[in-house]
């Protein structure tokens, strides 16, 4: 640093005690220890632009892996959704089964009981897994839920209204399994 201006360091320092001391009793900076403090500035200032860029870079990379982490376990989730809908919908045939061997007449009170029984557990399952029946009968005709077998001409309910379920449509959470199929009625009086 004292180079560059064509002396030594030794020389500066000779030069620097040549220099009669300040009145007030202090000494004044030298030449070369103002060129040392230009340059620790200097110094200092490239050093904390570096450390602020990695700093930057560090908080940058954590966001990443952050987001990275959260989108992973996203996809698992959605993984393990579709899987038990899949699974969920190889069980809605048997589901209808019961339903239409419930709805048979029969004089076996302790068989129909025992249906009975097992037809309640399998829904008390399904609905702990996050399976919901669409409401139907009574409901506007929604197609995005409902899927109309026949329009029924009728005064009894008003137009578009679904006035019977065929076979119950049903939900994983918020994604549609099984649209329900349902009668509608057309209703020309309006």
């Amino acid at each position: 640093m004292g180079k560059a201006d064509g002396k030594t360091e030794t020389q500066e320092l000779d030069v620097e005690h040549e220099l009669p001391p300040a009145e007030s009793g202090e000494n004044p900076p030298s030449p070369a220890s103002a060129a040392t403090a230009d340059g620790g500035k200097a110094e200092y200032q490239k050093l904390k632009a570096e450390y602020d860029e990695l700093r930057d870079r560090l908080a940058r990379m954590q966001a990443e892996f952050e987001n990275a982490r959260r989108r992973a376990a996203k996809e698992q989730q959605d993984f393990r959704d579709f899987a038990a809908a899949d699974a969920i919908k190889t069980l809605l045939p048997v589901i209808d089964s019961f339903e239409r061997a419930l709805q048979a007449k029969s004089e076996g009170g302790e068989f129909r009981s025992g249906v009975e029984l097992i037809y309640k557990q399998l829904q008390d399952a399904l609905a702990r897994l996050g399976v919901k029946a669409v409401p139907a009968k009574g409901e506007v005709f929604d197609p995005h839920y409902h899927e109309a077998i026949e329009l029924v001409e009728t005064t009894d309910a008003p137009d578009h209204q679904v006035i019977e379920e065929l076979q119950r449509g049903y939900k994983f959470k918020d994604r549609l399994l099984r649209p329900a199929m349902v009668k509608v009625a057309k209703n020309s009086e309006k």
